[in-house]
């Protein structure tokens, strides 16, 4: 495929986008929608955005896999009536005029470049988390998305699921104090995934385009499909798969918009004996200074634990501790509890503490509905059609700065030693070896440039 025309001629016609005007859709539209990448968060993609369809139209899929497009398709057409186009080069794509939005279930390495592309494209964006692969990608992305007036949703649907909503703002409106400690907790077991040797690429997989801006390597099945995520150049570890939900909801009930002054992760890939690159077992924590934020990640077995015995040994979710309680929230709802020490300062409450009469009251406890999608890309949608982004409930601004304290954790986590932040500019003070994690080695052409 003579990749490097194809680009040419992509950001040719993106310069000659950026300038026109895009059509305003009205309250009766449907949403012309492509999805890039259709491994299984696609495919959940597609049946969202199926219960969804009097908002939207699936009319374009795209994957670097063959097979993967053909299922697309049959699918498509036995649940909705219709053949979307397919493509593997999602900038091609990116080119259809009827395209108004595309959504992106990439493998993580690929996020910032498609949504990027996209917005260059004049198309409104639906990415999944993390936003980014390393901190400088999800600056960029939030760049390209003002500079091309972009609608751009970070798939943290935490954000618009109605119990998660009301229990960050009972921890805002003071419900537990002031908040001293935000814990993340992400018990999520998992497996080794052995040893696979390179081999050579399937028939009808496209492994430059997957690669993309990763460096080159051989294929192996450990290095494709699900995987990916265990692999630096292409994936975060946990900590930016599952945990990078539960950083947003810690990082939203805290309220902090700032970097913290310092970051501390350990851990290590224990017991399994594979060809993973990433921990399967890491602690984090950030420091500002009158607040913490801890990360938790295990993918071994976890049994409950005595500070929180409500959780088990696939549990993922969040604690907030402050002065006069504390919060847990999860898919299954949320539990306020109170101390029955109330306010009380000085020689009371140091008698309460001492003598043991301090106890936690549960004072409340919401069941949830689960973890659900659909109004999340319900959100997106309905900004879409007002061309206001601060309608989004995870606007790129939130998504990319989530992700940072993922790659930020990752970044110590790589470099073995804590890390002192410069608080105004997001990088290390004295550490040059980390600050060169903030970024990547592109592999061209697939380059996040300094100007989108």
């Amino acid at each position: 495929m003579d990749i490097i025309p194809s680009r040419r001629r992509f950001i040719q016609a993106s310069a000659a986008l950026a300038t026109s005007a895009f059509p305003i859709l009205g309250a009766n539209d449907r949403i012309q929608l492509g999805i890039v990448g259709l491994g299984g968060r696609g495919n959940d993609h597609m049946k969202f955005y199926g219960v969804l369809d009097t908002e939207c139209r699936i009319a374009a899929v795209c994957d670097v896999n063959q097979a993967a497009r053909e299922r697309a398709v049959a699918r498509i057409l036995k649940e909705k009536g219709h053949s979307p186009k397919d493509y593997s080069d999602m900038r091609t794509m990116f080119e259809l005029k009827d395209i108004d939005a595309v959504s992106i279930a990439t493998p993580n390495h690929w996020h910032a470049l498609a949504a990027i592309w996209a917005c260059q494209a004049g198309k409104d964006v639906y990415v999944e988390k993390p936003a980014s692969h390393n901190i400088f990608e999800g600056r960029k992305m939030v760049e390209a998305a003002r500079k091309y007036n972009r609608m751009v949703q970070v798939g943290s649907q935490s954000r618009s699921i109605p119990h998660k909503m009301r229990a960050i703002q009972l921890v805002h409106d003071g419900a537990i104090g002031q908040v001293y400690q935000a814990r993340t907790l992400c018990f999520r077991r998992r497996f080794s995934i052995g040893h696979a040797p390179d081999e050579a690429v399937p028939a009808g997989l496209d492994w430059d385009i997957f690669l993309g801006p990763a460096q080159w390597k051989p294929y192996s099945k450990n290095k494709f499909a699900y995987n990916w995520h265990w692999f630096w150049d292409t994936g975060n570890g946990d900590i930016g798969n599952q945990g990078v939900h539960e950083m947003d909801i810690a990082l939203w009930g805290l309220g902090r918009t700032g970097w913290p002054s310092s970051v501390t992760s350990a851990g290590g890939k224990y017991v399994w004996k594979d060809d993973q690159e990433t921990p399967n077992t890491q602690q984090s924590s950030f420091d500002f200074g009158d607040a913490e934020l801890t990360s938790d990640v295990r993918n071994l077995p976890t049994p409950p634990e005595a500070l929180a015995p409500f959780t088990g040994p696939n549990y993922v979710g969040n604690i907030f501790f402050g002065d006069l309680g504390f919060l847990s929230v999860d898919h299954t709802g949320f539990r306020l509890y109170k101390s029955t020490a109330g306010n009380i300062s000085g020689d009371a409450a140091r008698g309460a503490g001492a003598g043991g009469r301090e106890r936690y009251e549960k004072t409340m406890d919401e069941k949830g509905s689960g973890e659900d999608t659909v109004p999340h890309m319900k959100n997106f949608f309905d900004a879409i059609r007002a061309r206001n982004y601060k309608l989004l409930h995870a606007e790129i601004a939130i998504g990319a700065r989530s992700a940072a304290f993922c790659h930020l954790a990752n970044i110590a986590y790589r470099v073995g030693h804590s890390l002192r932040m410069n608080q105004s500019s997001g990088r290390f003070l004295a550490d040059d070896e980390a600050n060169s994690l903030l970024t990547r080695n592109y592999r061209a052409p697939y380059v996040v440039g300094e100007t989108v």
